[in-house]
């Protein structure tokens, strides 16, 4: 028996809760549930990798007794296409359990996904499920089920010769991912038949649908599926009818990029910036190894003590990058089908340096002949732990990385991670490579380290003359080779402006944000908890211009306590030291359930019930909030905002509840105001502006609304843009609305934290920007750059734009003029 700990935190539910029959209905195999709240997935039990979905969306674990666990993070999540999803494992690697095997963007995938809800099951017979925790929340790593084994492995039973094949392209826009795989498994459980499917070079039994997803097929595809048996021909033709009629699925692919994209093609940003140094080649020397060994029994003791002095090597302490990338090299050191084919080439007579050599090439090549980008970058790690490994067997160091000298562009075919650390980043200015991809573990460490770096620039560059000058744009993915004069005095001034000017931002970070003509403009932080409250006042927040107060509310089996909520808002307030603090009452509805609040399923969550509507709906909470705010947070800082507010009707019933609390509590008035999201109270913010104490902008929302395009759908994401005129033309009507009735109006959306855009929200006559912490610096920077009545007449000639691209182009040359 195998116990199965929670791989995320959350709520644990039963699989026949899961809002979609393929999971609830056990098609895909048995198991349970959670809802996460945090953003990383961990290996529930000690496993091997069986296969990483290649839009990392899902990922099946070998279990010690055999059973193949599937975890499918959120539903219909293989339409994002990877976005929101970073993978830390791979396919064959083995994990313990508490490893993390992906990252994902909550945020980012609840917007674009059916729902968080995550199934957790076993996906192969013969393996008996028992629940142990359900419709209560879960710790990572708390008890969630046990999978043991019932009986032994049923033998195949022979089959007659009858054979059928068929071809058939694939036409579901997402391939076939999950959901069809468990129908065509499903379709074939009255055939007798032997069916398999084949595609890009590798076969897989139809009937598992682990197999099934290993095979990454994808829209367009050619599959052939074949199969031998009594009823060959019927399971042939059922299948084939399932696959072409598109499972409802049919369709054109998402307009998103794939993940499965080949390999970088032309030179790519792999780590941002800007440098000037001279050329430095880097070679390091493979090892010489005997392609004949001294017996099987002395080669194979040699790996095997060079693969135990390696993993002692990197399960030393490190910092950073470098801990997170010697776990993936350790799993290299434990790949069970690298290790079996050294060892086979041992007992052919070979050494243990070229088994080993061998083997990792031959892996090598299996993953460049995948086309998948991910796993490409990859291959830098096997080659890594080859250079380590055969130096371990030969009992010398690795080949040392020649010093590069100051002012470095090291330039190599491929750098491998162990090379970079071996390096002193002081001394590089750039690394160039003509092979590698912008994912790489070593564009990581680069990143990480501040050394701009750009990989799969050709094998051009190799031939480029240690100690020519070059100039190298990572951003725009641009070298310069032997630049002349102009260039390199251009170079260097752009390089000695852009320090000067980090360093006079963080220098005045703290200075309250002001116009060039004086005009005080108010710069507030975005938080989500206390912690963030810190980074933001250290980073020059004036006050929180959006406390997400649904931090409290999502992760738990019950609404949090009014004596909780009011000594979490009034630790925040502490931590604010007097800054104002705005805080946002209950944002959520059908997309971000929670278990205290049953909710139908929303076909469009955006539009349904959600923010102010859904408190209206239960204000037992609303006014609770309002009292533990009250309560909590000091009268001089307090401040309240609804979200999602439509007209005076709402805003009425709100101030009602709110009137209620303050008469309760006893506690002086604090201001209570709106958001304006949609375009109903833009155009209706005179009104609005009437009965509520102060308007915020979210124009996140905002420009969803207004320009009739989802954030979470792929094909329309591209098109948001707030500085669209439509837009604009909405913000200068809630302007003009709040003016009326001399309201503070400010904006809390992705714009409020654009430099670009700081100048035209100004201009339209904003009071406050609320930004994301990390980006107060560079916001107060271009404010004072401007004079008030130029941000004026941008303004203006912003709204007369045609375009979003227009705008931005008028907001370019301005700010370019302005520095």
């Amino acid at each position: 028996m195998i116990a199965i700990g929670a791989p995320f935190a959350g709520w644990a539910l039963p699989i026949e809760a899961v809002p979609d029959p393929v999971f609830a209905e056990r098609m895909m195999g048995d198991g349970v549930a959670i809802d996460p709240v945090d953003g990383v997935l961990r290996a529930p039990c000690d496993a091997t990798v069986i296969a990483v979905s290649p839009t990392r969306h899902a990922v099946t674990l070998r279990l010690a007794n055999g059973a193949e666990l599937l975890i499918h993070i959120g539903l219909e999540t293989v339409a994002l296409g990877g976005r929101g999803f970073t993978a830390s494992v791979a396919d064959g690697q083995a994990v313990k359990a508490g490893d993390p095997l992906i990252a994902v963007d909550l945020d980012q995938v609840a917007d674009g996904a059916k729902s968080l809800v995550t199934p957790i099951l076993i996906a192969n017979e013969g393996y008996a499920v028992s629940v142990l925790a359900a419709d209560r929340a879960v710790a990572a790593g708390d008890p969630l089920m046990t999978v043991e084994a019932v009986g032994t492995v049923r033998q195949a039973t022979p089959v007659s010769e009858d054979s059928a094949s068929c071809e058939v392209t694939v036409p579901l826009a997402n391939g076939i991912h999950a959901r069809p795989a468990a129908r065509i498994a499903a379709a074939l459980k009255p055939f007798v038949a032997e069916v398999r499917f084949e595609a890009h070079g590798r076969n897989a039994n139809a009937r598992s649908t682990v197999a099934m997803l290993g095979l990454g097929l994808r829209h367009g595809d050619r599959l052939l599926i074949s199969a031998r048996g009594d009823d060959a021909r019927a399971a042939v033709t059922t299948i084939a009818t399932l696959v072409e009629g598109g499972m409802g699925e049919a369709g054109d692919p998402p307009a998103h990029p794939s993940a499965l994209a080949p390999a970088v093609q032309g030179a790519t940003m792999a780590a941002p910036g800007f440098a000037i140094g001279t050329a430095f080649p880097f070679v390091v020397a493979d090892i010489a190894v005997a392609e004949d060994g001294r017996g099987a029994d002395q080669e194979t003791e040699a790996l095997d003590r060079a693969l135990a002095g390696v993993r002692t090597r990197l399960d030393e302490p490190k910092d950073g990058k470098g801990a997170e990338i010697a776990i993936a090299h350790r799993a290299i050191t434990e790949d069970p089908d690298l290790i079996d084919a050294a060892r086979a080439a041992i007992a052919e007579g070979r050494s243990a340096g070229f088994a080993w050599r061998a083997a990792t090439a031959a892996q090598v090549a299996a993953i460049e002949a995948t086309g998948d980008r991910l796993l490409i970058e990859r291959a830098a790690d096997l080659k890594d732990i080859e250079r380590q490994v055969i130096a371990a067997i030969a009992g010398v160091p690795v080949p040392a990385a020649p010093a590069p000298p100051e002012s470095a562009v090291l330039i190599a075919d491929e750098l491998l991670p162990s090379q970079f650390m071996a390096l002193d980043p002081a001394r590089l200015a750039a690394i160039v490579t003509a092979r590698g991809g912008p994912t790489s573990h070593v564009a990581i460490l680069a990143a990480s380290a501040g050394v701009p770096m750009i990989v799969a620039a050709g094998a051009d560059v190799l031939a480029i003359p240690a100690g020519t000058v070059m100039i190298v744009d990572a951003a725009a993915a641009r070298i310069v080779v032997a630049p002349d004069d102009r260039a390199v005095a251009d170079a260097r001034e752009r390089i000695d402006r852009e320090r000067a000017s980090h360093a006079r931002n963080l220098a005045a970070a703290s200075e309250p944000g002001r116009t060039a003509d004086g005009m005080r403009v108010e710069i507030f932080a975005n938080l989500a908890s206390a912690e963030e409250a810190d980074r933001a006042v250290a980073s020059g927040a004036e006050g929180c211009g959006l406390l997400r107060t649904e931090f409290l509310f999502l992760d738990r089996a019950d609404a949090p306590s009014e004596e909780e909520q009011a000594a979490s808002y009034a630790e925040i307030a502490r931590r604010l030291d007097g800054r104002p603090l705005i805080l946002r009452t209950l944002d959520i509805g059908g997309d971000k359930p929670v278990p205290y609040l049953p909710m139908p399923a929303e076909e469009n969550p955006a539009l349904g019930q959600r923010g102010l509507r859904l408190s209206l709906v239960r204000p037992d909470l609303l006014k609770a909030q309002f009292r533990a705010i009250l309560r909590g947070v000091p009268a001089a800082q307090c401040r309240i905002m609804l979200p999602m507010v439509v007209d005076r009707a709402e805003f009425a019933r709100a101030r009602a509840l709110y009137d209620e609390a303050v008469a309760e509590t006893g506690a002086p008035r604090a201001p209570l105001g709106i958001m304006v999201e949609t375009p109903a109270a833009a155009m209706l913010a005179d009104g609005l502006a009437a009965d509520a104490d102060f308007l915020s902008l979210g124009t996140n929302d905002l420009t969803q609304y207004a320009l009739a395009a989802d954030r979470g759908n792929a094909a329309t994401a591209p098109m948001i843009d707030g500085l669209h005129p439509a837009v604009l033309r909405l913000i200068a009507a809630a302007v003009a609305g709040a003016r009326r009735h001399d309201r503070w109006i400010g904006a809390c959306g992705g714009m409020a934290s654009d430099p670009l855009a700081a100048a035209i929200l100004i201009g339209l006559g904003l009071d406050e920007l609320s930004a994301t912490p990390a980006a107060i610096p560079a916001l107060k920077a271009a404010i004072r750059r401007i004079d008030m009545n130029e941000a004026r007449r941008l303004a203006e000639a912003a709204l007369a734009c045609a375009t979003a691209a227009e705008v931005r182009s008028l907001a370019t040359r301005a700010i370019r003029e302005a520095a």
